[in-house]
């Protein structure tokens, strides 16, 4: 996976981080997270604010986060 594959990375988040909200999710340990995946290859400096919003959004779409 790459940055650009924000629904692949959601829904790989979404299966390894079960229990987190990503309303509340750090872009930190956001970013942290998916450089953790094992499918992902990509080069850690090319993500920034907008495509880890991207998959925030994304990973927000798949599930229910009511507060």
């Amino acid at each position: 996976m790459k940055w650009t594959d924000t629904r692949d990375i959601a829904i790989a988040l979404a299966e390894t981080h079960p229990d987190a909200n990503p309303r509340s999710v750090l872009f930190t340990d956001l970013r942290r997270w998916v450089l953790e995946l094992p499918d992902f290859d990509d080069d850690p400096k090319r993500s920034g604010e907008k495509i880890l919003e991207a998959i925030q959004m994304a990973w927000m779409d798949e599930g229910d986060f009511d507060d």
